[in-house]
C-alpha cells in the first residue's frame, strides 16, 4: 500500500516562497515518476510539475515555468516543490502523485497514487 503525505502549505504574500514536501512510503519510490498537481475552487485539477525516477528529467506547466522547481531525494523517498515569486492565482490545494512508469507525465489519469493535498494560499 503506497501512502503519500504532503506538507509545507500555508498562507504567503504575493512574491513570497514556499517549499512543499511529499513523503512516500510503502512502494518503490525510486522507480516512480512523480508529479505535482493543483486544484483551485471550482476548477479542474491541473498539472504543475513532473520529475522522472532519477531526477534527471523534469517538466513544468507554462504557468509555473521559471518560478517553481521540482526535485526528489530517493534516499528519503521524498519529492519537493520549491515555489517562488508566488502569485494569487497559485492559490490551490496542491497534490503529489506517483506513476509507476519512469518518465513524468502531465495528465491526472496517468498517475496511480495520490496524496491528500496541502493548501497553498497566496494573498495579494
Amino acid at each position: 500500500q503506497v501512502q503519500m503525505v504532503e506538507s509545507g502549505g500555508g498562507l504567503v504574500q504575493a512574491g513570497g516562497s514556499l517549499r512543499l514536501s511529499c513523503v512516500v512510503s510503502g512502494g518503490t519510490f525510486s522507480t516512480y515518476a512523480m508529479g505535482w498537481f493543483r486544484q483551485a475552487p471550482g476548477k479542474e485539477r491541473e498539472f504543475v510539475a513532473g520529475i522522472n525516477w532519477s531526477g534527471g528529467s523534469t517538466v513544468y506547466a507554462d504557468s509555473v515555468k521559471g518560478r517553481f522547481t521540482i526535485s526528489r531525494d530517493n534516499a528519503e523517498t521524498t519529492v519537493y516543490l520549491q515555489m517562488t515569486s508566488l502569485k494569487p492565482e497559485d492559490t490551490a490545494v496542491y497534490y503529489c502523485a506517483a506513476d509507476q512508469r519512469a518518465a513524468p507525465r502531465t495528465r491526472t489519469n496517468d498517475y496511480l497514487y495520490w496524496g491528500q493535498g496541502t493548501q497553498v494560499t497566496v494573498s495579494s
